[in-house]
């Protein structure tokens, strides 16, 4: 394993441990004195992936798929139990993350490739737009962003610095302009410059969900009359350690507009990272970075196996 492997496998696992311990231990409390997986440890397994925040619907369905292989093995040994939940799970994560999850290093697809990036104010958008274009520039690729949320000063000055500090381009307006005016802008700077990716801010209010579906559908519309299947990624931020507000928020945006790639933040403060799985498997939508610390190197991209190796590893 080369040098940045590792570290990437350590900053995961340092970044996931409140996750990591809080499951462990709970799951130890389920097996103690079983010799097998019966009723009573299913169902305390149950109580325990709920208060993981894993959700309810996708706990029932990781119980279920536990049931089938106790009912083909009825001398499963309890002391088994944390193997076969890590199978389950690396297995629903399979099913749910359909796409291809690229590194930031390969190269995305169309040219610009335009990502949207949506979510409420607070989750962590706009540093993690920072650190993406950070990773993209830092692979050679010419990287441009517009600060559409024209309506907190707060988001512009901040996606400023961050532009300021990976040295990339940042298309803005004055407070209070167009949103879809920045973005038509920003997407005909990087055609003009030939740019390899485009980023774009956009506001983060969810109190009136019919004009957050109107503001985004202009975006888009008006991106689309230079890049017509602009934008490639519509990524969703949502904050992790919010447990399961962000399935309310996930639904929300998924309505108001279409949301194919998704990024958690702030796993590395909260002990509610099997957030990560409910969100996948009731979404069907692939979780494509995770944000485990303030760190530029703290965003990653998601690797599903890696991910539930470092929650079972003890």
């Amino acid at each position: 394993m080369n040098i940045f492997s590792w570290n990437r496998k350590e900053n995961l696992e340092r970044g996931l441990e409140k996750t990591k311990e809080g499951v462990l231990k709970k799951l130890s409390r389920v097996i103690i004195g079983k010799s097998i997986v019966d009723s009573e440890v299913l169902d305390n397994l149950e109580e325990v992936l709920i208060s993981s925040d894993v959700g309810v619907s996708t706990t029932i369905k990781i119980i279920e798929r536990i049931e089938n292989r106790v009912a083909n093995d009825k001398y499963l040994n309890a002391g088994e139990l944390n193997k076969i939940l890590k199978e389950e799970i690396t297995g629903l994560l399979s099913e749910n993350n359909t796409g291809i999850i690229k590194g930031f290093d390969e190269y995305p697809g169309a040219k610009p490739y335009v990502i949207m990036v949506v979510g409420v104010n607070g989750v962590g958008k706009t540093t993690t737009i920072g650190k993406l274009a950070y990773h993209y520039k830092e692979t050679g690729k010419k990287v441009i962003l517009g600060a559409a949320d024209t309506f907190r000063a707060a988001a512009v000055d901040q996606l400023t610095i961050w532009a300021e500090r990976s040295g990339v381009q940042l298309i803005k307006q004055k407070m209070g302009s167009d949103p879809a005016s920045v973005a038509y802008d920003t997407v005909n700077s990087a055609i003009s410059d030939n740019a390899d990716i485009v980023i774009i801010d956009t506001a983060g209010r969810l109190h009136n969900k019919i004009n957050l579906m109107n503001e985004l559908t202009k975006i888009i519309k008006v991106m689309q009359k230079l890049i017509p299947t602009a934008p490639h990624e519509v990524l969703l931020i949502l904050d992790g350690s919010t447990g399961q507000n962000a399935f309310e928020q996930a639904k929300q945006f998924t309505i108001a507009t279409e949301v194919n790639a998704l990024a958690l933040t702030k796993l590395d403060g909260t002990a509610k990272g099997g957030v990560v799985i409910g969100i996948s498997d009731q979404f069907k939508i692939p979780v494509k970075y995770i944000g485990i610390g303030e760190k530029l190197e703290d965003l990653q991209i998601f690797d599903k196996n890696a991910f539930v190796d470092s929650l079972f590893t003890s």
